[in-house]
C-alpha cells in the first residue's frame, strides 16, 4: 500500500514534470480549457495533487487535535478516488498505445 506521503511526493513530481505552477492560489484556480486530451489529463493530475495535499493538511490538523477523524477519512477517500481515476486513465492510454503498436504498417 502506498503511504500518503509517498503518493503526495509522486504527485508533486508529476505536477512539476508537467510544468504546472504551484503557488498561492494557483492550484485549481484555472478553469479547464476545452481542448485536447492533454488538457484533460493535466487537469486530472492537478486535481489529484490538490486532493492529496488537502488530505495531508487534514491529517496534520487531526494530529494537532484541530480536525475530526471523519474529516481525515473523507479527505483520504477523495484523494484515493482521484488517484484511482488518474491510474485508470493511464491504464487505458497504455492499452491503446499497445494496441496501436500491434497494428500492421
Amino acid at each position: 500500500m502506498i503511504t500518503a506521503l509517498a503518493a503526495s511526493q509522486a504527485y508533486a513530481a508529476a505536477q512539476k514534470g508537467l510544468g504546472i505552477e504551484d503557488g498561492p492560489g494557483m492550484v485549481g484556480s484555472k478553469p479547464p480549457q476545452p481542448g485536447g486530451f492533454g488538457d484533460i489529463l493535466k487537469s486530472a493530475i492537478t486535481d489529484a495533487v490538490s486532493a492529496s495535499k488537502t488530505a495531508e493538511k487534514t491529517m496534520a490538523a487531526q494530529v494537532a487535535g484541530k480536525a475530526e477523524l471523519v474529516d481525515v477519512v473523507t479527505a483520504i477517500s477523495a484523494a484515493e478516488a482521484s488517484l484511482e481515476t488518474v491510474m485508470a486513465v493511464r491504464d487505458q492510454v497504455i492499452s491503446a498505445y499497445q494496441e496501436i503498436m500491434r497494428m500492421p504498417i
